[in-house]
């Protein structure tokens, strides 16, 4: 059977996707936790060693603390407290730390520093894992034990302002409870005002145990304005003078011979140098964690905090609440707590979280008992028998500190022990699951490879076993084969695992299939490969090695690349090779067009590329006689050079990647308040030339909404308070830019219904070339300006010079040159992705800016902002791709099967990097860096193998529907 090559990609992209699907569901580990579903009781506590199981050696130690108020302010870095500027910044919070009654600590937050992982960590104490930053945009109730459900069971009253990702998390659990989208992160006032109207009338009532207050204005800023905004200062001084209010409020309310209170500042995250959050750099990472109470010791002076895990916090404030510690939690308690206590009430809570995590890793692990910290945690609870015996022989209190000292540090190497080794086991990976996606991964690659030549031949069609595989034998016992091992595996596995919950009837079939296209894949093989005698008279093939120097640049860049990323610091820093990779490409193309236009034309070269079987069209220097058309060969000549040039001015606007995210860079200085005038100046010239560009092809409808919309764009920015009119000053009032914004959207939906008007009328009235031309260049227009308004106003210039780039390159080297369809669209492919990291991305969840997703929104509305925040993070990757379907569609001879090639192009340098990264992640699963690293890469591939299909299927639409041309 035969079938056009873009359908042949297009179905086996859509097989790729299900099989990153699958594996995506595999990898993503369940948390650890223990083998019983109950939650852990007060009732079930162990008996002190060594004294049996009598009623007053088993019950819980008396709570330490009356009143507990935790302030979580979002995105609280460690050095805005405890740095040199936290006298500035947070003058009371820093004098209460230095003088007052509290203990200071540096909690580290796991990645992925994202809110929703982060509120599980402090409640329940366990690692969230990457899937969870899918799952922070819609958080489900939280069912496993948990600090909340522990209060509320207990009898405490707990009382909630704030993120309302709380009361997803809890419902039900607050008695009063008022919440604030965490996601429209234009707010910054409201919605920590919406916090602070309760607490006046709220510390005055006495009918609460707990109080949690979730501050979002810092992290709101740092979105919007980064880490080194003029409004960091005036919204820490807020929340310095909120902890006031609230510490005054307690002190007032202490009781004498009544329990203390605990006041806990925390955070749930910090944030970037660029005001973003989600990686694993220190800034996000490292956040302050300030407990302040009267049972505490004043102190003298500033020390420096220690550091902690931020998982300690949860068994912390249980045990000192008289709370069982939630039964999954991996931290351990932390001491200075307990510094005032008696030494046996000390043991107690020790001897408490020990059991807790012994009675964890015994439940979650086999080999528990080869564990250092299982055995620690035996040989303290021996040492405290030991010292409740000399307590009840009435031995001195030398004897009894000196050997309940030991103890203590005994209980705290088995705690630290007991906690590393839990958390280093993320989960349980679902490894069957995880086997079968990259087996379909593949199978789609090796389809798309052995189907290459004959996919980009003259013909562009595919030529599919279909039915001489599936009327093979071995065809029905590899089913049967498949059927068996899937039974064997789901009947004997201890774990349980995705695919075997799957029904019967589902997964059958699914396996049927699948041996088949494995047939298809085998019979393609057979076919493909020089096996056997070769006929008489063939002589081998000639020249396959004779290519030219820009063909094997592009093999072998493609394929290095893809190498490269076997090693963590390449895919750190990508964005290097793909620099690399472009600068080489500009020279490369440099030397072609020195080599058509000024020296003798050379002979004809096999490519090693597949290609059509058409003849070439002649040469620019053969139908000029050799010397080109004037002016027009030296436009040629600057053309890679004014690429390299652009392409050296973007990589200086943003700094990207890891090791160097943090130095300076020229969007830096553009952003700072004291260059607002030259950002506005770039801006609008930017813009001026996006219109030039882009306006050249358009109907004066469209050219009419062009201008208006871009005139939006302006506005827009100028009322958010990134950029100035000649007539505005900078110290006016600034607002959401939510009608400016609307303004713009209005103008893009025109300028898209006019391009599919025309696409349409060419496709149905008439098959009109230029009307269908006209058509996908309106489209790519409206998606241009909506691009441009979702763009920082720094990033316009990668935008202009992208638009530049493109146009420069079809119109003087692409066509001109007459390169093929396949050596096009691998260029289109690896300007989009070096155009991806000019945006100032990069392999971080931290690098994602969600404040795009809020552009023209009173209020966070979930479809839109992540449809808006996704458009942002690919425009590069997305704008390079649908100018190669307009190219196609327009510049190639055999426009058909030139569109065949490129969605064929992109389908296979889509799946060999998604490949690679499917081994790489089955092999090093078990390593930490990957979280770090190739997890956040991983989802970056999945989403865009996703829109590559997406694509692939719009180009397979275009080329059954393209208009013949004489």
């Amino acid at each position: 059977m035969r079938v056009r090559s873009s359908v042949f990609a297009s179905f086996c992209l859509i097989f790729e996707v299900l099989g990153i699907a699958l594996f995506l569901r595999g990898f993503f580990p369940v948390p650890i936790k223990s083998s019983f579903s109950s939650k852990n009781s007060l009732l079930d506590l162990p008996a002190e060693p060594g004294t049996g199981n009598s009623a007053n050696a088993s019950t819980a130690p008396q709570p330490l603390f009356k009143r507990v108020v935790i302030m979580l302010i979002d995105a609280l870095r460690e050095d805005f407290l405890f740095g040199p500027n936290g006298h500035t910044y947070m003058p009371y919070t820093r004098h209460v730390v230095e003088r007052g009654s509290s203990h200071s600590f540096v909690a580290k937050a796991r990645p992925p520093t994202v809110t929703m992982p982060r509120i599980k960590a402090l409640t329940t104490g366990t690692i969230p894992g990457f899937i969870d930053v899918v799952m922070n945009l819609n958080s489900p109730a939280l069912t496993e034990d948990n600090l909340i459900w522990q209060a509320k069971t207990a009898g405490r009253r707990l009382i909630f302002y704030g993120d309302d990702t709380w009361v997803r998390l809890f419902p039900k659990h607050f008695l009063e409870h008022d919440g604030t989208s965490s996601f429209f992160v234009s707010d910054y006032t409201e919605v920590d005002n919406n916090v602070t109207r309760h607490l006046d009338v709220t510390l005055k009532r006495d009918d609460w145990d707990m109080l949690i207050l979730h501050y979002l204005g810092l992290d709101h800023i740092g979105h919007t304005s980064g880490p080194h905004s003029s409004l960091i200062q005036p919204k820490l001084l807020e929340m310095d003078d909120i902890l006031k209010k609230i510490h005054a409020s307690l002190i007032s309310k202490e009781e004498e011979g009544s329990l203390p209170y605990l006041l806990v500042l925390c955070a749930d995250h910090g944030m970037s140098d660029t005001g973003s959050h989600g990686g694993s750099s220190e800034p996000e990472v490292n956040t302050p964690l300030v407990l302040i109470s009267p049972a505490f010791r004043r102190k003298v002076g500033m020390e420096k905090p220690s550091v902690v895990e931020q998982v300690d916090l949860p068994s912390s404030l249980a045990l000192g609440l008289g709370l069982a510690v939630p039964q999954n939690s991996v931290g351990h308690l932390l001491l200075p707590l307990l510094e005032e206590l008696p030494l046996r009430q000390q043991l107690r809570y020790l001897q408490l979280n020990t059991h807790q995590l012994s009675t964890l890793l015994r439940d979650s692990t086999t080999d528990y008992q080869r564990e250092a910290g299982y055995e620690q945690a035996r040989v303290a609870q021996k040492a405290h028998s030991s010292w409740l015996r000399l307590q009840q022989e009435g031995s001195t209190p030398e004897v009894l500190s000196s050997q309940g000292g030991k103890a203590v540090q005994l209980y705290q190497q088995a705690l630290a022990s007991l906690s590393s080794a839990l958390s280093r086991q993320l989960g349980r990976y679902d490894l069957y699951s995880m086997l079968v996606g990259m087996a379909l991964v593949f199978q789609s690659v090796l389809l798309l490879l052995l189907a290459l030549p004959e996919a980009l031949g003259g013909s562009g069609e595919v030529e599919v076993p279909v039915s001489a595989a599936l009327l093979a034998p071995p065809c029905y016992l590899l089913s049967l084969l498949l059927c068996s091992a899937h039974v064997l595996i789901c009947t004997s596995a201890q774990a349980s695992c995705y695919s075997c919950s799957l029904p019967w009837g589902l997964v059958f079939p699914a396996l049927a299939f699948s041996s088949a296209l494995l047939c298809i894949l085998l019979s393609m093989a057979t076919r493909r490969l020089p096996l056997g005698a070769k006929p008489p008279g063939k002589s081998p093939v000639r020249g396959v090695w004779s290519v030219s120097e820009l063909e094997a640049l592009l093999l072998l860049g493609t394929a290095g690349h893809t190498l490269s990323l076997a090693a963590s610091s390449f895919v750190e820093e990508e964005h290097q090779t793909w620099y690399f990779l472009l600068s080489t490409l500009c020279l490369a193309l440099f030397q072609d067009v020195c080599r058509t236009y000024f020296r003798e034309p050379r002979g004809p070269v096999d490519p090693l590329l597949p290609c059509s079987e058409e003849p070439l069209a002649p040469s620019p220097a053969d139908s000029l006689g050799g010397k080109g058309a004037g002016a027009e060969r030296w436009l040629a000549l600057a053309t890679p050079v004014v690429t390299l040039a652009c392409c050296r001015l973007l990589r200086s606007l943003n700094q990207t990647g890891v090791q160097w995210a943090h130095l300076p860079d020229l969007g830096h200085w553009l952003n700072s308040s004291e260059h607002k005038t030259a950002l506005s100046l770039l801006a609008a010239f930017s813009l001026s030339l996006i219109y030039f560009l882009v306006q050249r092809r358009c109907s004066w409808v469209s050219r009419v909404a062009l201008t208006l919309g871009l005139l939006g764009v302006f506005s827009y920015r100028a009322a958010v308070g990134n950029v100035l009119f000649p007539w505005q000053h900078a110290g006016r009032n600034m607002s959401k830019g939510t009608v400016e914004a609307r303004f713009v959207y209005v103008f893009v939906l025109g300028i898209l219904f006019s391009g599919s008007r025309d696409l349409l009328r060419s496709q149905v009235v008439s098959a009109d070339a230029r009307l269908k031309s006209r058509g996908l260049w309106e489209l790519y227009s409206g998606v241009v300006l909506l691009v441009s308004l979702l763009l920082r106003p720094h990033n316009l210039p990668v935008l202009a010079c992208c638009l530049l780039v493109q146009t420069l390159m079809a119109r003087f080297i692409w066509s001109p040159l007459h390169y093929r369809p396949a050596h096009t669209s691998v260029m289109h492919y690896w300007f989009g992705q070096a155009f991806f990291y000019f945006q100032g991305n990069s392999n971080n969840i931290a690098s994602v800016d969600i404040s795009v997703g809020f552009v023209g929104l009173e209020s966070y509305v979930e479809a839109p902002a992540i449809f808006l925040t996704a458009l942002t993070t690919y425009a590069g990757p997305l704008l390079w791709a649908c100018h190669l379907l307009y190219y196609l569609s327009t510049h190639s001879h055999r426009s058909s099967v030139g569109l065949g090639h490129g969605c064929y192009c992109l389908a296979v340098l889509r799946s060999v990097p998604v490949a690679t990264y499917v081994v790489l992640v089955t092999v090093l699963r078990y390593h930490l860096f990957i979280w770090s690293v190739f997890s956040p890469k991983l989802l970056y591939e999945a989403l865009h193998t996703v829109i590559t299909a997406g694509l692939c299927l719009l180009f397979t639409t275009m080329e059954q529907r393209h208009p013949s041309r004489a």
